[in-house]
């Protein structure tokens, strides 16, 4: 039911002028700020404690933050809509060459992001460009939600590996077939992410971007998809970043993750609008950290 109302839900927004489906989103972003208690105070609490910005201030800024994640809804629907003629109506790309010049090294290209922006349609950027995109999905806890936003995305060709599956193995194929592989790097890792200051308090961070550079020799691009004061995106690039083997793995891990999660946390810090600020992010107290060696375990060789 759920599947067949978000189904019926985009065809019509495919069928609704852009300008409109704005407004309904912001008016979908008010509406969940208002009712959505829980959320809403724990963004402001969180927001409030990283930025040391007033209470006023902080609820000003999560209310601009609903307000874009109701028009995230509405376009992420809409993306059945999106092709190679109309997408730059939407969307601008700052230094798409950096894109061309990693992807054409030919050890895939790993994409650090995260939820910032309509990170849906950061896919899309590169898709229209006939670049090919594979990212790893959590999960919703309704399935027809999860099989809805799947079936959306494959409408903008992007590879969809579900986590609790053989999601590593495809993960590192795609590298292996050089593909861009996604990385949100902005949730809780457990207890055995990496423990750096993040916002101003230590959360444990995922290291699957740099395993898998290491890995696969891979360029690491960071890229992020924010929106404009007039509704539409601009992807922004940035510099390529690299693994650097001095002999000691774990260091050299920990360091690439660090200076990655630098790069996140300035993004947001900068756009304060187009983070998700209820996420969960600080879960696991550092104490719960559990030291393991960094590896991806998959079936896939050198020789393949």
């Amino acid at each position: 039911m759920v599947y067949k109302l978000l189904m019926f839900l985009s065809w019509v927004s495919c069928r609704t002028p852009y300008s409109w489906l704005l407004a309904a989103g912001k008016g979908l972003g008010i509406l969940y700020y208002k009712l959505i208690k829980k959320q809403r105070n724990l963004a402001i609490k969180q927001m409030r404690e990283s930025l040391k910005i007033s209470q006023e201030e902080a609820e000003k800024l999560v209310r601009e933050s609903f307000i874009n994640m109701g028009r995230n809804f509405f376009e992420v629907l809409y993306m059945p809509a999106l092709n190679k003629d109309n997408f730059k109506e939407h969307i601008e790309i700052d230094h798409l060459e950096r894109m061309e010049a990693a992807l054409a090294e030919k050890h895939g290209v790993v994409v650090l992001t995260g939820h910032v922006g309509n990170w849906e349609w950061l896919s899309a950027a590169f898709t229209m460009n006939d670049m090919p995109v594979s990212a790893i999905a959590k999960q919703q806890p309704n399935m027809d939600y999860t099989n809805a936003l799947n079936d959306l995305r494959a409408t903008i060709n992007v590879e969809i590996f579900s986590r609790g599956t053989s999601e590593l193995l495809a993960a590192a194929k795609a590298l292996k077939k050089g593909r861009i592989l996604g990385f949100l790097a902005d949730q809780d890792a457990g207890p055995g992410g990496a423990f750096i200051e993040f916002l101003g308090k230590t959360a444990s961070t995922p290291m699957g971007a740099a395993v898998f550079a290491k890995k696969f020799n891979s360029p690491i691009l960071p890229a992020f998809i924010l929106r404009q004061p007039d509704g539409h995106h601009k992807v922004v690039i940035g510099e390529v970043l690299r693994y650097e083997d001095t002999g000691d793995s774990d260091k050299d891990l920990f360091d690439l993750t660090y200076k990655m999660t630098k790069i996140l946390e300035k993004i947001i810090i900068e756009n304060p609008t187009q983070w998700l600020w209820f996420q969960k992010r600080w879960n696991t107290a550092p104490e719960q950290q559990v030291h393991k060696h960094h590896i991806v375990k998959s079936e896939v060789t050198d020789n393949e």
